[in-house]
């Protein structure tokens, strides 16, 4: 017999049979714990970016590293910060290094400080692509759980629709005929389970892929700030750039004479 007043979605789910209770459960379980995730790493990188933005300023207008370190202790979210720690770091120790085997050696102190060899901005190279890979680490944890529930609810939303056209056919079996009232109840049953398992895997993709964009182009930035704390502690803590220079210096006055004389015939 058909009721006079339709059910709600509610009075559905709970005249719904055990399992497909238990499969909704499941999916409002997944559903929660992914918006969870997604807010909390939306905030997280959009801290993140405001942080770099302030970084990044107080790093191209300072010269003092020294003053660029302490402001950056401050940020907590920044990757180009924690980044900028971990080479500060190494570059103080292999200095460190380096005055500890100039004084063994009985070398004079060095006015513009100690001077880093090939090797040592190969080891602060080598220690900044490991940040790199931590921080990628911690920006993208819990990502995974996103992409397991885009991929998995569809089908327990999937199962609980199958359980709903059984428990369905059972009651057309049970009472001998197939009107709809008694088909009705496991139609709509599965139908919620199939809502669900979309309503939990849908906006669980869409920011998988929005969320590892933002991880991508983080890691872009963190490879670019790489390359350009190499190259300034290169410009200013290794002897063979002056090298450089002189011996491009050198080549351009050689090569003066040779213009002149082509000239002159």
């Amino acid at each position: 017999m058909i009721p006079d007043q339709p059910l709600g979605i509610v009075e559905l789910v709970m005249q719904s049979s055990m399992m497909a209770k238990c499969v909704l459960l499941i999916l409002c379980f997944f559903s929660i714990t992914s918006w969870a995730i997604m807010l909390n790493k939306y905030f997280v990188y959009k801290a993140a970016k405001n942080e770099d933005s302030k970084f990044l300023e107080v790093f191209s207008k300072n010269e003092n590293l020294t003053q660029i370190y302490n402001f950056a202790k401050k940020l907590r979210l920044s990757p180009l910060a924690r980044l900028f720690l971990t080479g500060y770091r190494e570059l103080y120790l292999f200095q460190a290094m380096a005055k500890e085997d100039r004084e063994k050696s009985g070398g004079l102190p060095l006015s513009s400080g100690e001077r880093l060899t090939e090797r040592d901005i190969k080891g602060i190279s080598l220690a900044l692509n490991k940040s790199i890979n931590r921080e990628v680490e911690r920006f993208s944890k819990r990502l995974e759980f996103l992409a397991t529930t885009g991929s998995t609810t569809p089908f327990i939303g999937l199962f609980g629709t199958v359980w709903g056209i059984m428990h369905s056919f059972r009651s057309i079996g049970i009472q001998g005929t197939a009107s709809i009232g008694g088909v009705a109840p496991g139609i709509a049953e599965a139908l919620i389970a199939t809502a669900a398992g979309l309503g939990a895997a849908i906006p669980a993709v869409i920011f998988f892929n929005y969320l590892n964009n933002k991880v991508f182009v983080l890691t872009s930035s963190m490879d670019d700030f790489c390359q350009d704390f190499i190259y300034l502690a290169e410009k200013n803590f290794t002897p063979f750039q002056k090298k450089d220079a002189q011996t491009k210096t050198e080549r351009k006055k050689a090569t003066k004479p040779k213009v002149i004389e082509k000239q002159a015939k």
